[in-house]
């Protein structure tokens, strides 16, 4: 089985002044605006890194429910949030880390069984594959 998906992006200008529309193929994003102040300067509005935190984060989240279904673990709820970290070196820029904090609603569940999960999930999880960077990973159960 093999599945494509399309993103797109269109930049006008130089780095600083220049300013950017990405898109997805399913219309979710549809030219939204990226620049340079958006990305290093905490200026409101989309950048990569946030892109790849929210696919990464929704990724890990499907690769858990299915880990911990397979292990008779039931999750009601998975939420998953994925921090990025862009740092410069003597090479340029590169996505150095991602953190992964996941807190998983499952009733009943055996802690070592979970974290078990947890961990195959951040290990298998394909965009987890993608990266260099290093992952780690803070999983709990709530009650």
């Amino acid at each position: 089985m093999s599945i494509k998906k399309t993103g797109s992006a269109v930049w006008q200008g130089s780095l600083k002044e220049g300013k950017g529309q990405v898109s997805t193929e399913s219309g979710v994003l549809d030219d939204v605006p990226y620049s340079f102040a958006k990305r290093f300067e905490g200026e409101a509005g989309s950048n990569p890194e946030e892109l790849i935190g929210a696919a990464h984060a929704s990724c890990y989240s499907m690769a858990l429910s299915m880990i911990m279904g397979e292990a008779g673990l039931t999750p009601e709820r998975i939420a998953t949030e994925a921090a990025v970290t862009l740092a410069q070196d003597d090479s340029g820029f590169s996505i150095s880390k991602i953190h992964l904090t996941t807190r998983v609603r499952s009733p009943g569940a055996d802690e070592q069984a979970f974290q078990d999960a947890a961990n195959k999930a951040k290990e298998g999880c394909p965009v987890s594959k993608l990266f260099k960077a290093e992952i780690t990973l803070d999983a709990s159960l709530e009650s």
